[in-house]
């Protein structure tokens, strides 16, 4: 077998990956696509290893540890979704943004600032 065929198979499920994280907004589909990604490079290192006959088997015990990594990673990513989802109710990527604490959240060093701002986060979290 060429090497010409899991390589263009393992660029096409890439490529695929990529437009997944880049253009879809849900949590779930993004690390879906993260998925799709880590697999296309799993099919590249076993592709190669088998190309170049390793007597050793690299590429496939790295791709034994890109699988166990992938495991835990979508292991903890599905739990923040789930906890995100449960507070917020949505998990669209775009809502999320709201979550982070941004520039404008920094008290001033002033006594009155520092009273506006307390009173800002206390109307934000009721």
């Amino acid at each position: 077998m060429h090497l010409a065929y899991p390589a263009v198979l393992a660029v096409l499920l890439f490529s695929v990956g990529l437009y997944g994280v880049l253009a879809r907004r849900n949590a779930i589909l993004v690390l879906m696509s993260v998925e799709l990604m880590l697999n296309a490079v799993n099919l590249n290192l076993v592709a190669f290893d088998v190309w170049l006959r390793d007597t050793l088997h690299a590429g496939q015990a790295l791709t034994l540890f890109t699988i166990a990594i992938a495991a835990a990673e979508i292991g903890i990513g599905l739990a923040i979704v789930l906890t995100v989802y449960r507070n917020r109710g949505s998990s669209d990527v775009d809502r999320l943004r709201d979550t982070a604490e941004g520039p404008d959240d920094t008290p001033d060093t002033s006594d009155a600032s520092d009273a506006t701002a307390t009173a800002k986060k206390a109307e934000a979290t009721a």
